[in-house]
């Protein structure tokens, strides 16, 4: 327990800084794991208790994927933290690289640990120039306590960490792309298997988690597993960060028990903007299909319940519709976005996606023809599950939730010409 009057000396405008961590709790679960070194199986399954899932977007049980790589085999082995953070409607991991770096720092060398790696690599986006700065600082800091480097805390376990930045690629958050850019080469995923806890970075297996994965797993063997899972709901353990923006009046990031109603998280934004009437949610990022706001009203924001409406929980990126937005040009901005994204590698994706674009966009142009609907909802089927990567689902998925819940948007603007939004 951290001593309370060390906090009149603390700097509390900065909580990114060593001190500041370790006053409350930091790195307390590290020197337990090396002080009387723990057993790494005892260690994922803490992790398997507490329902960890992947907090990047596609929600793989975190003590399941660490299990995957066997600590007794020999040579180099390594830990890679995903912070590209590309999809569109969510900031959560960069604010954890700007605020709390230590607590990511401290859960890769517990990841190292456990799968007997001595090296990582935290792969930022580019653009995060102020997060890069901060964790490069809070970096420097760890070494110089002796909490990273070599022989940590007097061990004799070694465990460094170096940042890489990327250069704003979306393709390159899918982490065999991502393991591409690292190693100097184009940012295009890889065909699987061998997956990357057989053959990653450097041909050598490789443990890779999202930012917000890996800084939970030091509160995690802190408290217990059973702590963290009894924060959430059953199959959605603990808290999650949900990047709320939109149509709201206080959008932010809000850290809240995974299975909390959707009507109390959109209460803490501050509600709909200028009262106006909830339309529509996307709740998992740009990739996940949009539901309508009513049916949102009456979810809970977890896994099992956004998947029943036809959804995705995915990254916790929530961005929220009022009735003054048009749908179809909401569809035709992300259509833009997984066209211009797209690495290219696969036909169904490189082609699929521009036809996509091009036909939303006509429509929304008043070019449209009674048959594009069709010929939108086919192309969307052909490119889904054809791809080497998850970005052809991404583009195609965002379509068919539209159509599906909004169709008559569409129709209005192939049939007048104009948007239905506003004309009534």
């Amino acid at each position: 327990m951290a001593n309370e009057c060390c906090f009149r000396t603390l700097d509390l405008d900065r909580p990114w800084l060593l001190e500041q961590y370790r006053s409350r709790g930091g790195y307390d679960a590290l020197a337990r794991v090396l002080g009387d070194p723990m057993d790494p199986a005892a260690i994922i399954d803490e992790l398997k208790t507490s329902g960890l899932r992947g907090r990047g977007g596609a929600g793989f049980p975190t003590g399941v994927k660490w299990s995957f790589i066997r600590r007794d085999e020999p040579g180099d082995k390594y830990i890679v933290c995903n912070s590209d953070e590309g999809e569109p409607g969510t900031f959560k991991d960069r604010d954890i690289l700007r605020y709390n770096p230590h607590a990511l720092i401290e859960g890769m060398i517990i990841a190292g640990y456990v799968v007997g790696a001595n090296v990582g690599y935290n792969y930022i986006r580019g653009e995060f120039w102020e997060p890069y700065e901060r964790f490069e600082g809070a970096l420097e800091e760890a070494r110089a306590a002796g909490l990273l480097g070599k022989d940590i805390l007097g061990s004799g376990f070694d465990f460094d960490i170096h940042s890489h930045l990327g250069a704003g690629a979306y393709i390159c958050g899918e982490e065999t792309a991502l393991l591409e850019s690292i190693e100097g080469k184009k940012g295009q995923p890889r065909f699987k298997p061998p997956f990357p806890a057989m053959f990653g970075l450097y041909g050598r297996p490789t443990l890779i988690n999202n930012t917000e994965s890996l800084a939970s797993v030091p509160e995690i063997l802190r408290r217990g597993g059973e702590w963290f899972r009894d924060l959430g709901v059953k199959n959605s353990g603990g808290t999650k960060l949900f990047s709320v923006s939109g149509n709201v009046n206080r959008p932010g990031n809000f850290e809240v028990s995974m299975g909390i109603p959707f009507r109390e998280l959109l209460e803490m934004a501050g509600g709909v903007k200028d009262g106006r009437r909830l339309k529509g949610v996307i709740p998992g990022g740009s990739s996940s299909p949009v539901v309508p706001g009513d049916l949102m009203m009456e979810l809970n924001m977890d896994y099992d319940s956004i998947a029943g409406a036809g959804s995705m929980l995915g990254s916790g990126a929530v961005i929220v519709m009022d009735d003054s937005n048009c749908m179809v040009r909401v569809l035709e901005r992300m259509a833009y976005f997984y066209h211009e994204e797209s690495c290219g590698q696969c036909t169904p994706c490189r082609e699929g996606t521009g036809w996509l674009y091009r036909v939303v966009h006509r429509i929304e142009r008043g070019e449209g023809r009674p048959e594009d609907l069709d010929l939108l909802d086919d192309v969307a089927a052909r490119i889904q599950g054809r791809t080497i990567c998850a970005l052809g689902d991404a583009a195609a998925l965002p379509v068919a939730g539209m159509l599906r819940h909004f169709r008559e948007e569409f129709e209005y603007h192939i049939d007048h010409k104009r948007c239905m939004v506003g004309a009534r």
